[in-house]
């Protein structure tokens, strides 16, 4: 017998809702009562309900993951308050992920991020190749505020958990095809193996092609481009997961991923240039030489003739531009279960070639031209126990922790028609040890105190290379020629939670953060030479502090109404201290200097709702505040506080989502789903607010009016077809063609103030096909 049910009762409201965004929850099945159930993560090295954790943590499962078809850590941005995810200026491969008003801007291979990002616990330490694709996630998980206590140095403003799904034992798996516009197609597949003897297998992987975004031209008059197009796509990825389990209780888990992209960056559309006419303005035809002074006033180089700040569908360039990213991981995960106890040990080793090739002034001019050749590789070694005594009253997880990496990377530079070619070359070696503890006591069945430690050492030396058409170096400093930097970090917390009802609790937490310190392999600043510091250049000799917050939080977390509503409301209180802030300089090299701008205060309130009102509706929403504000910031020896930009800290953000189970029958289901992402204006820089002078660098140059992207989805599901269930759905995401800059690069006033935006990627529509079984 044929039946459909359509739900007339939810058109209405899921039509006015129809304009939504990822949720701050997980997605789930209903109940049989059509409520929510509970989700459970790791965030705390062991399994809880994401309901009982006492800290402001965000959930999504396989299921909402599919609906929307994510698959790596750029397309995240919107599951939790307060957090952005930016693609780094000109590259597809890196990210910048600020949670809370922390953020890592430079990309260096040198740098640290200040949000740790992990893969089934394997920490993946650098902000280049972090965007890597996994076929098969289980579920992700973003704990917000620093995480220092269970995941250590560099999670100052929270953590990031991917979580594969492990191999079943069963036979199963998946297979689908998609096609859209700017000729982009896709094929993924899953593939679980039955399992034989004490071994289990799973194999996943994708494969990615599209034409680029913005179409070359040749320009008359002007050097001709050497490619066609750019902001392309074209990525191989692969997951090999085994399973063993030679007893009852001991499992061991052997993980292989591998990641390759070969395609064009972002396009860097010229933004502007200073068009004030002061001596400095070298790209303004208005601009008046200073007598005596070389290079000052109109270069005679006609790049303003290709600024525009509206977005292009087509550009021109004169050079090649490329950026090929391979990741490789490896990963053995050992859990033992000793009934009272469990001890679990994981080891991995992580390897990166990165290679790119950047026309960064956007013109067919000959003005700038960047590469990065480089080599990464780390290893890390974990040892867990895990517990509860006294009937289950006291809960404790404990560790400990190695980490060993090097990082080299090659960056030749060429500016003004190859009359300025730089010889630029960094590198660093990082060894670091921690031991940790934290123990949950249940004073009362409803009063739960929590308390944390974490002791961090590690240290790091420096290579640096910088010289200029192959004249004398200006900075040559090997490995072990200036002394290591070495730091020692006491990361506790404290929490206390208290349960009004089994379904609504309240918490109090204090946290240290820790984000490590470091030389800056990327300085061209080269002073005089001192008996401190032979070769001169004091951001090599001299390494930069760790940043250090103590943060202060309070929540509520809550399920209502018969189960049908979640709602959480967190609020911060963050001290910042010896902020790491880089500071983009075109003197010279295209680097950045990094100064511990002194101290700062920033506080916000994050609010995460879900509802069921039906069991064919379901709907998720977050609104979050931020404000961010500099106690201190000593630039030069002045005190500049009130006139410097915090970096990728909108005011306000806000998203809201809908999933809409239209009809179904015995022929399968129709769904929608809906997506709404609002951020706020913010700045990219953290420049002047004010300037004395009208071609000064300003954060004003910079400022991201925010954007508003819609993503929909129409899917038909649980098709019967041939013995398996078909699925098949059309998709749209930005839709209504946002087109504020997102990212920018700012070369400042010596370099005639040139300015390249970066665009969020345009309207794409397509459609999916694929089979379970």
């Amino acid at each position: 017998m044929h039946i459909t049910r359509f739900n007339r009762g939810a058109s209405v409201l899921a039509l006015t809702m129809m304009l939504g965004s990822a949720p701050a929850f997980a997605q789930e099945a209903a109940t049989p009562s059509s409520g929510l159930e509970d989700i459970v993560v790791t965030a705390q090295k062991r399994a809880e309900n994401v309901q009982q954790v006492p800290i402001a943590i965000s959930a999504v499962n396989a299921d909402f993951l599919k609906a929307r078809d994510i698959s790596s850590i750029d397309q995240l941005g919107s599951i939790a308050p307060n957090m952005k995810i930016e693609r780094a200026p000109s590259n597809k491969t890196i990210t910048q992920i600020a949670i809370r008003g922390s953020v890592t801007i430079n990309p260096s291979i040198t740098w640290e991020p200040a949000v740790g990002l992990y893969v089934d616990g394997v920490y993946i330490a650098k902000a280049q190749g972090s965007i890597f694709d996994i076929a098969d996630l289980e579920r992700v998980e973003v704990l917000r505020g620093p995480q220092g206590t269970l995941y250590g140095r560099n999670t100052l403003a929270g953590a990031v958990n991917l979580v594969t799904k492990k191999p079943s034992g069963e036979l199963g798996g998946s297979a689908e095809i998609t096609y859209g516009n700017f000729d982009y197609w896709k094929a993924k597949a899953v593939l679980d193996l039955p399992q034989m003897g004490i071994f289990s297998a799973k194999l996943s992987g994708q494969i990615q092609k599209r034409d680029g975004f913005t179409r070359i031209d040749p320009v008359t008059g002007f050097t001709p481009p050497q490619i066609k197009d750019t902001n392309d796509l074209d990525n191989q990825s692969f997951m090999v997961q085994l399973r063993a389990a030679p007893t009852e209780n001991l499992t061991l888990d052997y993980a292989y991923d591998y990641t390759n992209y070969n395609q064009r960056p972002d396009y860097a559309q010229l933004y502007q240039v200073n068009r004030n006419g002061g001596p400095g303005d070298i790209f303004d035809p208005n601009a008046a030489a200073l007598p005596g002074v070389p290079g000052s006033g109109y270069s005679g180089i006609p790049l303003y003739l290709f600024a525009n700040k509206d977005r292009q569908s087509t550009g021109s360039i004169d050079g090649d531009v490329y950026e090929k990213t391979r990741t490789q991981g490896h990963a053995l995960t050992a859990t033992l279960d000793l009934g009272s106890a469990t001890l679990k040990s994981i080891s991995a080793y992580r390897k990166l070639k990165f290679n790119d090739n950047l026309d960064l002034d956007g013109s067919p001019l000959d003005i700038a031209l960047t590469q990065r050749n480089t080599k990464y590789r780390s290893f890390s070694q974990e040892f867990q126990i895990s517990g509860a005594t006294l009937d289950d009253r006291l809960k404790y997880v404990a560790g400990v922790y190695y980490f060993k990496d090097k990082a080299e990377t090659d960056n030749p530079q060429s500016f003004f028609f190859h009359t300025a070619n730089y010889d630029s070359f960094y590198g660093s070696h990082t060894e670091a040890y921690a031991a940790y503890a934290q123990v949950d006591f249940s004073v009362t069945d409803k009063l739960v105190l929590t308390g944390g430690l974490r002791y961090n050492h590690e240290k790091k030396d420096i290579k640096r290379f910088l010289a200029l058409n192959g004249g004398t170096p200006f900075i040559d400093v090997d490995y072990g020629e200036v002394p290591d930097a070495k730091y020692n970090n006491l990361s506790p917390a404290a929490t206390i939670r208290y349960e009004i009802t089994d379904r609504v609790n309240v918490y109090a937490r204090y946290a240290k953060g820790f984000k490590s310190g470091g030389y800056n392999g990327e300085t061209n600043e080269v002073a005089a030479p001192t008996a401190a510091c032979p070769s001169g250049a004091t951001e090599v000799c001299f390494p930069y502090k760790p940043e250090k917050v103590d943060s202060y939080e309070i929540g509520f977390k809550s399920r209502m109404l018969d189960n049908k509503l979640q709602l959480n409301v967190a609020a911060f209180w963050d001290e910042h201290k010896d902020i790491q802030l880089a500071v983009f300089r075109g003197s010279g090299a295209a680097a950045s200097v990094v100064e511990n701008a002194g101290a700062a205060r920033i506080r916000g309130v994050e609010l995460e709702a879900m509802a069921r009102p039906a069991e064919f509706l379901t709907v998720n929403a977050s609104f979050a505040i931020l404000d961010a504000k500099y106690k201190s910031f000593i630039d030069a020896g002045q005190q500049v506080a009130n006139n410097r930009a915090f970096p990728h800290t909108p005011k306000y953000s806000a998203s809201i989502g809908v999933d809409w189970k239209v009809t179904e029958g015995d022929w399968g289901k129709f769904n929608l789903v809906s997506d709404l992402n609002y951020v706020d204006k913010y700045y990219t820089y953290p420049y002047a607010l004010r300037a004395p002078g009208a071609s000064d660098q300003t954060a004003q140059t910079t400022l991201s009016q925010g954007r508003t992207i819609v993503n929909l989805r129409g899917v038909v599901s649980d098709v019967p077809l041939g013995g398996v269930n078909a699925q098949f759905s059309l998709w749209v995401k930005n839709l209504f063609k946002e087109n504020n800059p997102t990212n920018f690069i700012d070369f400042g006033p010596s370099f005639g103030g040139l300015t390249v935006a970066y665009y969020p990627d345009p309207r794409t529509y397509g459609i999916t096909a694929g089979v379970r079984f």
